[in-house]
């Protein structure tokens, strides 16, 4: 996610926020918010709502004009930040007891908030109280219910992992977009996609990674780059294949008490994955910063294909002079291919200064008529079907083909986030141990203590 100036409307005026100061630890959080009283953010005809993506901040200032036409006397006031500052100062803020009155939220983040009672549950409140799972895309909705069973998300979005490629280069490699959408791999010799990373991967001297006397030690395009070890999911690196090599994160669908870390099938997946590096068809992990994510690698020709989310589409088909393509991820040894699907969901706070006023503008953000609204400016999907058509529409109307997206969706190939408690204190412990085997060449064994240190974790909660 890049960084952005934080910005406020408040009925079509934009101003800058002042930052609220310092990095908090989350476990600071709950010996913040032990008072349940009402929060001094917002007026008391003023909605407070916090985003950090400024490509749908467009889309949601026009929801806002739609919600206050339908509410008379009642304001919207977004702010948006990047993503990092974001849940900095969310966290600040809820100590502070100066949060917003509704926020969008991420599945890795639900957990803890949930712990920390922060969240108002959604199916107690009057105005939000008829959403239901059968409203949204298959999945979404099911994932933002605690395990008190009340739902503290209302669905706004959903995403999936494709490749992006550069044509000029699948072309000049011989590689058609039907063979693209074709390959398959394993972690004994990698199939045709592992084929097909060493014929785009190009040496200093023009030699490709299956032709002769290629320099693994010089290379100046890679097959495929690199988007960091990718931490706990590996949402944007390799979840589409422990995914498709039919590997599950934890031991249940959702609020899973065991992870799998450890098993076979996700060490030997892991291994030949960052094995790619080592014979130079995927970038190395030192390639990666903020400011060169896989977009720039592909924009810049140091790579050929990326993998990355459906949220970044705009983005990779905005790269000045480049010729760009999606293609489905590889099938694995299950038979099938996989894609992680991710949802966001806008969540409210308890403290919410006016709660009658906030918990209708959640109702609004989750109905087709801000939905609808946000699908057509084409930048992301969301969760409803009307929402998600409309997306479709504005992205075809801009050329832009997003089967490679959809297509896994309507096949029933996507798999969730794992959702458990501690998530914060997994990140901490899969962060270093994965870039370490990236990075260092660490056995992919030593992901076994790894996992032994997180399930200790997690049985502290039985």
């Amino acid at each position: 996610m890049y960084e952005h100036k934080p910005l406020v409307r408040s009925r079509g005026r934009a101003r800058v926020v002042a930052a609220l100061a310092g990095t908090v630890a989350l476990a600071l959080l709950s010996a913040g918010c032990g008072g349940q009283g009402p929060s001094t953010a917002s007026s008391s005809r003023t909605v407070t709502y916090w985003l950090w993506d400024a490509n749908q901040l467009p889309g949601y200032q026009a929801c806002a004009e739609g919600f206050e036409e339908r509410n008379p006397g009642v304001d919207v006031e977004i702010t948006q930040l990047g993503w990092e500052n974001y849940w900095t100062k969310l966290t600040a803020s809820m100590i502070a007891g100066t949060e917003p009155d509704v926020f969008t939220n991420h599945i890795t983040k639900f957990a803890q908030f949930v712990d920390l009672d922060v969240l108002a549950p959604l199916d107690e409140l009057p105005a939000t109280a008829g959403i239901k799972d059968s409203d949204y895309q298959a999945g979404l909705a099911a994932s933002w219910k605690g395990q008190d069973g009340h739902r503290y998300g209302a669905p706004k979005d959903w995403d999936t992992v494709a490749m992006f490629y550069n044509k000029e280069m699948t072309d000049s490699a011989g590689i058609s977009t039907d063979a693209l959408n074709s390959l398959a791999w394993n972690p004994v010799d990698g199939g045709t996609f592992e084929k097909a990373l060493a014929r785009l991967t190009i040496d200093s001297q023009g030699r490709r990674g299956d032709e002769p006397g290629f320099d693994k030690n010089d290379v100046k395009t890679y097959g495929l780059a690199t988007n960091d070890a990718g931490e706990t999911d590996g949402q944007t690196q390799w979840s589409a294949f422990t995914g498709s090599a039919g590997w599950k994160y934890t031991d249940q669908k959702a609020w899973g008490r065991h992870y799998n870390y450890d098993q076979k099938s996700f060490q030997s997946t892991i291994d030949w994955y960052f094995g790619l590096a080592e014979k130079g068809y995927l970038a190395p992990f030192e390639n990666f910063s903020p400011s060169n994510g896989p977009d720039v690698q592909v924009g810049s020709g140091s790579a050929a294909i990326a993998l990355h989310g459906s949220w970044m589409t705009k983005t990779f088909y905005g790269i000045k002079d480049l010729d760009v393509g999606t293609a489905l991820t590889p099938v694995g040894p299950s038979g099938k291919r996989a894609t992680m699907m991710n949802g966001l969901a806008d969540a409210l706070t308890r403290r919410a200064a006016d709660k009658p006023a906030a918990q209708k503008w959640v109702a609004y953000l989750a109905s087709d008529a801000c939905q609808t609204t946000v699908g057509k400016q084409g930048v992301v999907f969301p969760a409803t079907e009307a929402g998600t058509a409309a997306a479709i529409a504005a992205y075809e109307k801009a050329g832009i083909d997003v089967t490679a997206f959809t297509r896994p969706v309507a096949d029933r190939t996507t798999f969730s986030f794992p959702i458990t408690n501690y998530a914060a204190d997994v990140a901490a412990l899969m962060k270093p141990a994965m870039q370490d085997v990236y990075a260092n060449g660490r056995p992919v064994g030593s992901l076994t203590t790894t996992n032994r240190q997180i399930n200790l974790i997690l049985s502290q909660g039985d």
